[in-house]
């Protein structure tokens, strides 16, 4: 009875080495799926989706790989001599590819870490914008000029990351300077009524006007008011201006420097007058 399982295919390797071959390839390519799916739900809501999709791809082939050089010896092919070349070669690559691994592995930290999204209005390092793209090896910003920045994650992960948006609530200030002759406490009515009437002013946590500074030239009310992240700069800009108008239609005037000068000549002027008057009265 001829055996079929031992039958020689090529050289040494026989039909249920073929048969070995592939079901473990098989086996591989539905592991290789099942976690593909299983990253896609688990991920789909903590990552962006083209980093999730290079997840994906890293797992599926990375199983399949695995499975190949499982099967090689059942082939035919030892892998000694490969793992001797492969070794010194990976020596090579590596100091190749230090900026790279470590791109990779900032990468994963940020992912880990989440200090900032996608639509993030960020300062990192000096670049300021909106983060348009997150990636393995990068991030991508667009400046508020409209200017494209890509930064290496390394250099996102170890620099001091200003997240504008991360809290809901921003604060801002002012400083608002009155005349002496003013009425401070009238004018801080005038300000919070303003404040007041703001859709997007914030009762909580509550706004803070107060006198601040006795200065040179004015007495200087310190405005601080907290609104929503997302509209922070629109409710910045509009009470500014509202609060100018409000102030100055109350007869409440923002004054200009002011600086006293005296002239050499006419204190000299003086001083003889006053000499004159003087030795006038001692005849």
């Amino acid at each position: 009875m001829i055996d079929l399982l031992g039958f020689p295919v090529w050289g040494n390797v026989t039909v249920k080495d073929l048969l070995v071959v592939i079901f473990t390839l098989a086996l591989a390519v539905i592991i290789a799926r099942v976690v593909r799916v299983s990253l896609r739900r688990s991920l789909k809501n903590i990552v962006p989706a083209n980093t999730l999709v290079l997840f994906e791809k890293a797992a599926y082939y990375g199983i399949l790989a695995i499975a190949i050089i499982a099967v090689l010896p059942q082939i035919g092919i030892h892998l000694t001599g490969l793992l001797v070349a492969g070794g010194i070669l990976g020596i090579m690559l590596g100091f190749a590819s230090q900026t790279v691994v470590s791109n990779l592995i900032s990468g994963v930290f940020l992912f880990i870490d989440k200090p900032l999204n996608i639509g993030d209005q960020v300062d990192i390092g000096g670049v300021s914008g909106v983060v348009t793209d997150i990636s393995v090896f990068s991030t991508r910003i667009r400046t508020w000029d409209g200017i494209y920045v890509r930064l290496p994650n390394e250099k996102v992960f170890n620099s001091n990351i200003r997240n504008f948006i991360y809290n809901t609530v921003r604060r801002f200030e002012y400083t608002v300077g009155i005349r002496y002759s003013d009425d401070a406490e009238r004018a801080i009515e005038i300000i919070k009524k303003v404040i007041d009437e703001h859709p997007f002013a914030l009762v909580n946590p509550s706004p803070q006007v107060f006198v601040n500074e006795l200065g040179e030239n004015s007495v200087n009310l310190t405005v601080r008011v907290w609104a929503p992240s997302q509209v922070w700069f629109g409710v910045k800009t509009d009470l500014l201006w509202k609060i100018k108008q409000a102030i100055e239609e109350a007869g409440i005037e923002i004054p200009f420097p002011q600086r006293v000068i005296w002239f050499a000549n006419e204190s000299k002027k003086g001083d003889q007058n006053i000499l004159s008057e003087r030795e006038g009265h001692g005849s």
